[in-house]
């Protein structure tokens, strides 16, 4: 806070002081302007007032948030603090994925619930919000039928991108004689082309664009383009094509992979000789591959477009570099595409065409094959731009980051590359090209899994401390990679913050997770004499039974898969985890359960929790209840159950119904006299 106020107040002096230069500026031209003759030398001639310039600055456009943006860089990043669009409240932040998405596409359901209410009470809402009124604040106009429209409308649509009521007014245009201009006609085609005839998302509804994104680019591997439409209606009802409609379809075509009609059209404006521009080769560039199925017909077809390009005296630029990469990406082999891409980037470079993240994508697609041999071209990709600050130029930039850290771990498992990566991420404002959330989670879960494996424990619980759960929330697969680092590592003090986080992010019904932990727990039981690890005993025991508790209440859950809960080696290893404690009571609810109900528990018990329950039975001198234990031990066929009978032969005094039951239940072996016995019950 004392940050905030602090810049706060510089950008008050800030302010001030351009006003005090203002002030001054103007101050010398009034004196100026007023200062009266002054005579020179004795001839009494009068020197001409001296003159001073007086530059205005040019004004600079502000946004409407440039203001908190200048506070916000002053406090700096804080990966501890939840995202903005959270409330800053512990109980309200969400703390798993799926409550993050969900919290965030609810608040923004309700914006789009007022836009709606808005919308269709339009009367009620006729107030001026500001002067001049803000059109985002203002109802949009309702098209119907019957609307009366003329030519305004149509252009004022196009210019808002409202493209189905667009098609409305066009029609009704068309239905009542308008005549409506050809270059109206193409900036409608132009519009249909782009968004395919449907309405784009507004562009305030942020959340839902950036957690769709992601499924939305896998879904436009397919032929979408809506065929017989209105966009084919206008192109060929006009009596004389020009360049720029040719390039409106082929672009639209092959955005929306009508990759037959899109070359079919290339091919007729060949034979017509019209010639178009850069951008709709490109598009045709990027749909080579499924022009053709051979390799080397691919980049015979790229040799032709761009030999094409060449004759019509066009300049070749970023988007035509990328679209020649995305094709080679898709040529099998490892020599043949790596030689085109090199000798591509290599005459592009002649040309003074600087590669852009997509580009450098591209080479790690071509290069970075997973059946393919080992190459470090991403080390070099970093020496050539680390350090750098980015814009975006091409669609395909937000797939760099994420695609270079699945490189650093699946391809060269190199933590020092990755953390350079990382840190050219965090580089100025290069965070805008994580992409979306999808892209941002699979670039958090290959930066995390790598660190759990290659980095020290302690080390990488630094920068897991830094950035979960606020930045990033760590998948299954990545909490699996952090306890069996924690396993390796014998660290058993953070056993119980990975469990509350568990507990958090909603891991606690994967049963490999809870197995795995069981086990850590387990197998490195904590030393008594040690007082660090004193406590961990009764914290083990804690959490084995919170886990229990809640494999139950799933079970008990009306549209529950099973209604078993936990099986039972998992229960073997809580009853063990409870008796080492010396928890009675959690201990015997836990055996009560494997006795009771033994015939529907999946899988047995091991040895080591029964034989620990025997152990705390005689330290609590209830005799009764070890030798359910041995009847248990005994009936499911336990190699153990003669010693553990021993024991309770041995730990207590019984009475002649006990030892005959020992007897019965393991042999007369078991209950043969032995000095020293343990005491009475």
């Amino acid at each position: 806070m004392n940050n905030l106020w602090k810049s706060m107040y510089r950008l008050r002096v800030h302010s001030r002081n351009h006003t005090l230069a203002y002030g001054k500026v103007f101050s010398a031209a009034q004196s100026t302007s007023t200062q009266p003759a002054s005579s020179t030398g004795d001839t009494g001639a009068t020197a001409p007032p001296a003159k001073e310039k007086i530059v205005i600055p040019t004004r600079i456009e502000r946004g409407p948030t440039d203001i908190l943006m200048a506070l916000s860089a002053t406090v700096g990043f804080d990966p501890t603090a939840p995202h903005y669009k959270y409330h800053d409240d512990p109980y309200l932040i969400p703390t798993s994925n799926a409550n993050k998405k969900t919290y965030a596409l609810a608040q923004e359901a309700g914006r789009k619930a007022a836009h709606w209410i808005r919308q269709e009470n339009a009367k009620l809402f006729r107030h001026m919000e500001a002067d001049p009124p803000v059109q985002a604040f203002v109802p949009t106009m309702v098209y119907n039928e019957e609307s009366q429209v003329e030519t305004a409308d149509l252009q004022q649509l196009i210019d808002s991108v409202e493209v189905k009521d667009a098609i409305l007014v066009y029609n009704l245009l068309k239905k009542n004689g308008i005549e409506v201009g050809d270059e109206l006609k193409q900036q409608l085609l132009e519009l249909l082309c782009f968004y395919n005839h449907e309405d784009t998302l507004p562009e305030q509804f942020i959340e839902e664009r950036w957690f769709r994104q992601g499924t939305v680019g896998r879904e436009r591997q397919r032929k979408t383009w809506k065929d017989f439409e209105l966009a084919e209606e206008l192109f060929h009802g006009l009596e004389s094509k020009r360049s720029e409609h040719y390039c409106a379809m082929i672009r639209g075509m092959a955005r929306f992979f009508q990759v037959e009609k899109a070359w079919a059209l290339y091919q007729e404006t060949v034979e017509k000789g019209i010639e178009l521009d850069t951008n709709t080769f490109n598009s045709l560039l990027h749909i080579a591959s499924f022009l053709k199925e051979s390799y080397d017909k691919r980049w015979d077809l790229v040799c032709e477009v761009m030999t094409t390009m060449k004759q019509q005296g066009l300049r070749p630029n970023l988007g035509t570099l990328n679209g020649i990469l995305q094709t080679v990406t898709t040529i099998g082999g490892y020599n043949h595409p790596r030689t085109y891409a090199l000798k591509t980037l290599a005459e592009f470079k002649q040309l003074g065409i600087e590669p852009s993240l997509a580009s450098w994508y591209y080479m790690l697609v071509i290069f970075c094959r997973e059946r393919g041999p080992v190459s470090h071209v991403l080390h070099d990709i970093m020496n050539e731009i680390e350090g750098k600050e980015f814009t975006i130029q091409d669609p395909k930039d937000t797939f760099f980051f994420v695609t270079a850290m699945d490189v650093c771990r699946n391809h060269l498992h190199d933590k020092e590359l990755a953390k350079r990566v990382n840190q050219l991420l965090h580089q100025g404002e290069n965070y805008n090209l994580i992409g979306d959330s999808y892209k941002e989670s699979i670039y958090y879960r290959h930066y995390f899994a790598l660190l759990a494996t290659t980095e020290p424990l302690d080390s990488f619980l630094e920068t897991y401390h830094l950035l979960v759960p606020n930045v990033y929330i760590p998948e299954p697969s990545v909490m699996e990679d952090i306890l069996r680092s924690v396993e390796m590592n014998t660290a058993i003090e953070h056993v119980p913050l990975l469990w509350s986080h568990m507990v958090q992010f909603d891991h606690t019904g994967r049963e490999n997770l809870v197995n795995l932990l069981l086990h850590i727990m387990v197998t490195n039981q904590p030393s008594a004499d040690e007082p660090k690890h004193a406590e961990l005993i009764q914290r083990f025991a804690n959490i084995a039974w919170d886990m229990w508790n809640r494999m139950e209440e799933r079970a008990a859950a009306p549209r529950a898969t099973t209604t078993t809960g936990m099986p039972g080696p998992m229960l073997g290893d809580v009853l063990l985890l409870c008796a080492r404690a010396g928890d009675y009571e959690k201990a015997t609810a836990v055996f009560t359960k494997l006795s009771k109900e033994q015939n529907s528990i999946v899988g047995e018990p091991r040895i080591d929790g029964l034989r620990e329950f025997v152990n705390l039975c005689v330290a609590n001198r209830t005799p009764s209840v070890a030798l359910q234990c041995l009847q248990y031990c005994s009936e499911n066929g336990y190699p153990e159950s003669v010693d553990i009978g021993r024991h309770i032969f041995n730990s207590f005094t019984l009475d002649q119904t006990q030892v005959s039951k020992i007897r019965s239940l393991v042999g007369a072996e078991a209950v043969k006299p032995k000095q020293n016995a343990a005491g009475s019950e």
